[in-house]
């Protein structure tokens, strides 16, 4: 997949977004953290991932394109208070206490774990499992894992164990 090309003015906003809470954060924690690197290249439904020992963000360009504002203000902070908390506290669990208050008291930001943003246009070919409450969609590598025997999966809401097909229509 190619990744598309975004316009400079776009670039230029995600850049003054996470200079802005990263000025933020240095004033409120008394550090001088650098500048992490930004890079466009994050693949699949994830609006971005924070490569702590990089120091770099990685930003998905389709869910940039298509969710320009919400995305400049909830993904940015939202990944550079992953780096943050690294370098405050340490390797921690990834949306612990920690994260939310560094999303919530130092940069000012709703702690949401994950984003709301429309992915029909990131996601890749699914497959149906079910459990006994819902329907859910896995993914090409899990279901392939599911096939091999290597792996299984059950629903984070009932706790069986996924099976697959369609859930039965009312």
């Amino acid at each position: 997949m190619k990744t598309p090309r975004l316009p400079i003015a776009l670039q230029q906003a995600v850049m003054r977004s996470l200079r802005h809470f990263l000025q933020l954060a240095n004033q409120r924690l008394e550090r001088s953290y650098p500048e992490p690197s930004l890079v466009y290249q994050q693949r699949g439904t994830a609006a971005g991932t924070a490569w702590l020992e990089q120091w770099e963000i990685r930003l998905n360009p389709v869910l940039l394109q298509e969710n320009q504002q919400a995305f400049i203000d909830e993904v940015v902070p939202h990944e550079l208070a992953h780096l943050l908390v690294w370098k405050t506290f340490g390797r921690v669990a990834p949306h612990g206490k920690e994260w939310k208050w560094m999303m919530e008291s130092v940069l000012g930001v709703p702690a949401r774990r994950t984003h709301q943003f429309a992915i029909t246009s990131v996601r890749a070919n699914t497959f149906p499992y079910r459990c006994r409450c819902q329907q859910h969609q896995l993914t090409v590598r899990r279901h392939n894992r599911v096939v091999r025997g290597e792996s299984e999966y059950r629903c984070v809401h009932c706790g069986t164990l996924l099976q697959p097909g369609e859930f039965p229509a009312e």
